[in-house]
């Protein structure tokens, strides 16, 4: 699974170095920037449609043209749904679509797409000048600034169409993190739970999944949703970048697991072997809560009551859980690699505008400070709602993706 890495004072996300039973709860520090090399992608897989609520992006559009009104009914210009703010020439266009007719975000994208695909054919089909020297250093210049700002476009549809989903399904998405002027114990988190909602976005088997993910991070606390502790928002980020990336992995996992499901060739688990899986996940998930143990927020989060198998013993038997561990390590790690560098990217950006820039330096030991990082209050309910809402945007982030690359490729087989 991916590992988000805090890198100077950006979000990066890193390749793991190899797959594991249990799916990463906590991120990890980096010194090294995201390397300048490729990322390795992956096609996509077909699905049958799911039992729970399918949230589509309409037939075809094609015929329709839509354009921002300049009227006085339309949207405040300060106005906005998303923590993000969408720079890019068509971002703050789907910007205005969304506040205004967020059920046109669909046909606005579709109208985009043929556009890009429109100047990306164009540029193809231009030769590169022979002349070496100054033309040639400025046509590559050129095509390079072109190329980064249909990557910023691109980012920024999939962002606008992952926040159309959520206004489709009538759910807010968390305001970026800070102390409410509302409360007088300084908490953070004044957002309504809205966990019944989120629930209805996912198959039953994905939800069993995702209850075992809130296991692994609030331990004996998951039932706990008005003691309040606080806690680094570092760390907080961290859960949900990671969050992001579980949901990702698990919509894509699923919708396989759904189609085979719906065609009865499940393969077929044995006791023994469902055991041995299990024994498999409960041993896997012991280092890793050393590993996150050692965090002085996870004790706080816990009550320092978990014992060292608490999280371990959190994990239910799942279906799911059962399919994903008869993957071979291989198609497991191909499962859990975000395709493209711009949902990468779109997940950086919405972390980093959730929490802000993270104060850390690195040590001349090769260690990172984080002695700047600003602690937070902040329920254990609004945890799980921020975890619930993370895994959802990943989830819908492997929707839009593969939706906007069948419009317009821009994901690598």
């Amino acid at each position: 699974m991916e590992a988000a890495s805090l890198v100077g004072s950006s979000m990066a996300l890193h390749r793991p170095s190899c797959p594991a039973a249990n799916f990463p709860l906590f991120t990890r520090f980096a010194a090294n920037p995201l390397p300048r090399s490729p990322i390795k992608l992956y096609s996509s897989v077909s699905y049958s449609k799911p039992r729970h609520r399918r949230m589509a992006f309409g037939g075809s559009r094609r015929g329709m043209i839509v354009k921002a009104s300049a009227s006085p009914d339309s949207a405040e210009p300060n106005a906005q749904v998303a923590p993000l703010r969408m720079e890019s020439p068509i971002g703050q266009f789907l910007s205005q679509i969304l506040i205004s007719h967020p059920h046109l975000v669909p046909a606005a994208v579709e109208q985009q797409l043929e556009q890009l695909q429109t100047d990306r054919d164009a540029e193809e089909k231009k030769e590169e000048p022979s002349a070496s020297g100054t033309d040639l250093v400025l046509y590559r210049r050129i095509a390079e600034v072109k190329a980064n700002e249909r990557k910023r476009a691109l980012e920024e549809i999939l962002y606008a169409l992952v926040v159309q989903k959520f206004m489709d399904a009538n759910i807010s998405l968390v305001p970026a993190i800070t102390p409410s002027s509302a409360d007088p114990s300084g908490r953070v988190d004044t957002w309504p739970s809205q966990e019944d909602k989120l629930e209805q976005l996912h198959s039953d088997e994905a939800y069993e999944m995702i209850q075992n993910h809130l296991a692994l991070i609030l331990g004996n606390r998951l039932g706990d949703s008005t003691s309040v502790a606080q806690i680094s928002k570092l760390r907080v980020g961290q859960v949900y970048a990671a969050s992001v990336m579980y949901g990702y992995f698990l919509k894509r996992v699923d919708q396989r697991f759904q189609l085979e499901k719906s065609m009865k060739i499940l393969p077929n688990v044995s006791d023994g072997e469902e055991s041995s899986i299990e024994q498999t996940v409960g041993d896997d998930t012991r280092p890793s809560y050393q590993a996150v143990s050692s965090h002085p927020e996870v004790s706080s989060w816990s009550g320092g009551g978990v014992s060292p198998g608490g999280f371990g013993d959190a994990i239910k038997p799942s279906r799911l859980r059962t399919y994903v561990m008869s993957f071979d390590a291989e198609t497991l790690q191909r499962y859990a690699t975000i395709r493209s560098k711009e949902a990468v990217g779109i997940i950086e950006k919405h972390t980093e505008a959730l929490f802000g820039r993270p104060e850390i330096s690195i040590t001349p030991q090769g260690t990172v400070d984080s002695s700047n990082d600003e602690l937070i209050k902040i329920s254990f309910g609004g945890l799980k709602r921020l975890v619930l809402e993370a895994v959802t945007f990943g989830s819908f982030l492997w929707d839009v993706e593969s939706f906007v690359d069948s419009r317009y490729r821009f994901v690598t087989n």
